[in-house]
């Protein structure tokens, strides 16, 4: 199995910053792309943030310039950095990691966090 664990969320002025962290373990052969997505109340969840395993990133257009993404290989973690945080940024964030569980295995497969809350208060 594969297990991932987010940490980080709280509670934050607007303004303020926060380091979200997801550490993936278990059964893994290989991890290809990590992303991080945002679901506030009555929302659809969306992609916030995306590092292929090349290191290239995409960000949506409301977190451009506030928020970078990272991953650190050999901890098989993705990191989300925000700052200059707003209101509008109130919302439980997951993280995604596509992987590879078997050096035989076909493909990757996707797997989600727990979901961590990030509030900004205003």
């Amino acid at each position: 199995q594969v297990q991932l664990v987010e940490s980080g969320g709280g509670l934050v002025q607007a303004g303020g910053s926060l380091r979200l962290s997801c550490a993936a373990s278990g059964s893994i052969f290989s991890i290809n792309r990590m992303a991080w997505y945002r679901q506030a109340p009555g929302k659809q969840r969306e992609l916030v943030a995306i590092i292929t395993s090349g290191g290239s990133t995409n960000y949506a257009d409301s977190v451009k310039g506030r928020f970078t993404i990272s991953r650190d290989n050999a901890k098989n973690t993705v990191y989300l950095q925000m700052n200059s945080l707003k209101p509008e940024d109130t919302a439980v964030y997951y993280c995604n990691v596509e992987v590879r569980r078997y050096s035989g295995s076909l493909g990757f497969l996707p797997y989600w966090g727990q979901g961590t809350q990030v509030t900004v208060s205003s």
